[in-house]
């Protein structure tokens, strides 16, 4: 009997193992399937919302054909902050030049002062470099950022406000630390670390006129909200927050970055940005003939700002 059972033992093991290995076979594939079809989708759908945003900057298509990241060089690109009311055009009000070299990963940030006076490229005239853009869209903008640094302009990435408070949202929030403790718009920013939502954080980078250190504090508390965001889209990743902000920058954002330049630069350009150091361009302003508020560089500090950016661009 025993010698009987054993066989048919064995025979019972080796059915039962086979048949879960086709179960676990079949799971596999319906996941991998299921998955696969998931990373299409979200391919497609990012690659899609980035098509978007890219036909919807108006800029020219020599502009938009720039290979820069796809060559993995020494990149710079221009953020634009701009405030619109209604369907007005609208004024730059934040511009702040990022610039990234993967080979030394080094990087640095630089925020123009909006009532900086320089030449704006294509009008012919000297006036506030905020009035770039509301002259003529974003590619005026690095036309004239380009002649007043004297370094090339690769990508822009321009987004409202509205864009700004909806994408912090959709991240749950960030973290900031603050060096000083000011109340503004309702909101009371201690120092230390501080959690803000899309609202607040958008109060904390425009507070200009209580900071101590004016117009620099405030270029110093945008450099770190838009550091905060990156940092935390990289390190908190949801398939919910990514299909929100999808949705974000479809209605709101206006880049020449193509999909695999973001993917690029997200990974290969990393250490570069969290390498970045701040740079500070330094003048005064005042009142000119014109009864107009007007922000002049300092010659010797604008050479200096000019050369490091170059350095890093070589």
């Amino acid at each position: 009997m025993r010698k009987a059972g054993g066989p048919m033992a064995r025979h019972r093991k080796k059915s039962s193992w086979k048949k879960w290995v086709f179960v676990t076979l079949g799971v596999m594939t319906v996941f991998l399937v299921a998955g696969g079809l998931f990373v299409w989708s979200m391919y497609r759908d990012v690659n899609e919302t980035v098509t978007k945003v890219n036909d919807n900057l108006e800029i020219s298509e020599e502009r938009k054909q720039v290979e820069t990241i796809e060559e993995k060089r020494s990149v710079s690109v221009l953020l634009l902050g701009v405030d619109r009311r209604g369907n007005e055009q609208g004024r730059s009000d934040s511009m702040i030049v990022m610039t990234l070299n993967p080979d030394t990963n080094e990087g640095a940030m630089l925020s123009i002062p909006r009532d900086t006076k320089t030449e704006i490229i294509g009008r012919g005239i000297r006036d506030k470099i905020n009035h770039a853009y509301a002259f003529g869209g974003a590619e005026m903008a690095m036309d004239s950022v380009e002649a007043l640094l004297d370094i090339p302009i690769d990508y822009v990435v321009e987004t409202d406000m509205d864009a700004f408070t909806d994408v912090v949202d959709t991240l749950g929030g960030i973290t900031v630390t603050n060096n000083f403790a000011f109340a503004t718009d309702g909101y009371n920013f201690p120092v230390g670390e501080v959690n803000l939502d899309g609202e607040a954080a958008l109060s904390y980078a425009r507070m200009r006129y209580d900071d101590p250190n004016g117009d620099f504090g405030r270029q110093e508390r945008q450099r770190a909200v838009v550091s905060a965001i990156v940092e935390k889209g990289r390190s908190d990743f949801s398939v919910d927050k990514v299909t929100k902000l999808l949705d974000v920058a479809g209605r709101r954002a206006k880049t020449n970055l193509e999909f695999n330049e973001l993917v690029t630069l997200s990974t290969d350009y990393m250490k570069a940005f969290r390498n970045a150091s701040t740079l500070r361009l330094e003048g005064s302003g005042g009142i000119e003939s014109d009864g107009v508020y007007y922000w002049n560089p300092d010659p010797a500090s604008l050479e200096g700002v000019q050369t490091e950016l170059k350095r890093l661009m070589e």
